[in-house]
């Protein structure tokens, strides 16, 4: 009888080798789930600005001529620029969306039952979608490291990259 070369493993081996199989698969959902909570973890917190710069329709909107910064807010005269809106002697903007300079004009919506606007536009819009671009960066890492998806992982960090670089661009320049 001619032999196969074929030895049978035994049961503690292909135990051993399916636990590790299920090991490999709890941590490539537990990378893939982390992965998950950071992208919407930056979609939650930039949809708060986001939405009132993109979903204009129904809020106020006009011009806030800048009057005073500090290193947070910058605050000034609201003036409306659509129908329902109504003239605010104060109202105060992320100071990163600005020059920071006494006189500067920006065009803004209020934000719904609050003092605070934000800028609108291509910059305002781009602002307000940075913690989603900080947010595609970890992520990246995450990918990378944790599933070895070495493409998909670039793929999400330079998405990141643009987001923050035209961000950057449109309101430095």
């Amino acid at each position: 009888m001619a032999s196969t070369g074929i030895t049978k493993r035994s049961r503690t081996r292909r135990a051993g080798e399916s636990m590790y199989g299920l090991l490999l698969l709890a941590k490539n959902v537990a990378m893939t789930l982390v992965a998950l909570l950071i992208l919407v973890a930056g979609v939650w917190s930039s949809w708060s600005d986001a939405k009132p710069t993109i979903l204009t329709k129904g809020l106020e909107r006009g011009t806030l001529t800048v009057s005073r910064c500090d290193d947070d807010w910058c605050t000034g005269r609201f003036t409306p620029g659509s129908k329902g809106s109504e003239a605010r002697p104060k109202v105060r903007v992320d100071a990163a969306v600005t020059d920071g300079k006494k006189g500067e004009r920006l065009l803004v919506a209020v934000k719904p039952g609050k003092d605070e606007v934000v800028r609108t536009g291509t910059a305002g819009v781009l602002h307000a979608w940075v913690p989603f671009g900080g947010a595609l960066l970890l992520a990246s890492l995450v990918v990378a490291g944790g599933l070895r998806m070495r493409r998909t992982a670039w793929g999400l960090g330079l998405a990141g990259v643009a987001v923050l670089g035209a961000s950057f661009a449109t309101l430095t320049f």
